[in-house]
């Protein structure tokens, strides 16, 4: 377990701001309420796409607590709970038309699933794509008649589609693993390959989604590799997360700085994640009290000095606990 909490962080801070009672009291119920909020994320694919990697270089796994339904359709489901992000690890497709059945029926119940107010118990579907494929088949099986047609109204805003293995997407050449990060031929492939995952999901089912590439990086005996591209595939699943149950990742995102290292560099992810973290605490934690602008400066430049004024005196020791996530 981390030894720092945000939810406490806040708490802590809002004692310890001198601020009168009643808006302690505001504020402390606000972090309460963010406090109850679950996220529910779900990661499927096609066998060896890579959920298991994904999910043990992004997440600080060691806390999971495997589970298993009591319902036999969904039984194969794995259920890890990491505080308030609960992540649904779905069997992988592609072992057999049987199989493949069972599991696609598993899935479809969970999608269809309800939590205590009425609201589909799923927030967020990940799909992995095994990028050193060419056949993609069962992934697009999966997308276009499995997933999509399950997700209700706006189907867009749940799912997301990544592509592992980027590194090996062309049997591992023009790889620079010195650099860890693709070369431009590489990269135009990758595009390309990104762009077609789009177009054929467009064709399939009217649904416009935006695929994005990775690598999870491996840790074998005597040898590893670090991460590509976790960062903007982090700041892609938490953008798409509805905006108060985002702190919900902020105990769980990996410690490892080497996770976070590498990435395509249009952007800067890790500083999108905590913007996204630090406008969750402005909008919901600090919602209808009046508490100043006593820490404006303290946010600077990088996350925006708007945010800083808005977030008011409790919001200090909670900047830097979500500044230091990721280093």
């Amino acid at each position: 377990m981390k030894k720092t909490d945000i939810f406490k962080t806040m708490e802590q801070d809002i004692q310890n701001a001198n601020l009168d009672e009643t808006t302690k009291t505001k504020l402390l119920n606000n972090i309460m309420k963010l406090k109850k909020e679950k996220v529910n994320l779900m990661i499927t694919g096609a066998t060896g796409s890579g959920k298991s990697s994904t999910i043990n270089a992004m997440f600080d796994t060691e806390v999971a607590k495997v589970g298993v339904g009591v319902d036999p359709e969904t039984m194969d489901i794995e259920k890890y709970e990491l505080d308030n992000l609960i992540i649904w690890d779905t069997p992988g497709l592609g072992d057999g038309k049987e199989k493949d059945i069972a599991h696609s029926k598993a899935i479809i119940k969970k999608l269809n699933e309800l939590d205590e107010k009425g609201e589909p118990l799923i927030d967020l579907v990940l799909v992995i794509l095994d990028g050193s494929s060419r056949d993609l088949g069962t992934s697009y099986e999966l997308i276009n008649k499995v997933i999509i047609p399950n997700l209700g109204e706006n189907p867009e805003k749940r799912i997301l589609i990544a592509i592992n293995q980027a590194d090996m997407a062309m049997k591992g050449r023009y790889w620079d693993y010195e650099s860890n990060q693709p070369m431009p031929k590489l990269v135009k492939f990758l595009d390309e390959k990104a762009e077609s995952v789009k177009r054929r999901v467009k064709e399939a089912t009217g649904v416009e989604v935006e695929p994005i590439y990775y690598s999870a990086g491996y840790k074998d005996e005597g040898d590893s590799q670090r991460p590509w591209n976790l960062s903007k595939l982090l700041y892609y699943i938490v953008k798409n997360t509805p905006a108060k149950k985002r702190l919900s990742y902020a105990n769980n995102i990996s410690e490892e700085p080497e996770m976070w290292k590498d990435d395509d560099k249009l952007k800067d992810y890790t500083k999108e994640v905590q913007k996204s973290f630090i406008e969750t605490v402005v909008e919901y934690a600090s919602k209808g009290a009046d508490i100043g602008e006593k820490i404006g400066t303290i946010l600077g430049g990088s996350v925006g000095r708007d945010i800083g004024r808005k977030v008011g005196a409790f919001g200090g020791a909670v900047v830097g606990f979500i500044k230091g996530i990721f280093s």
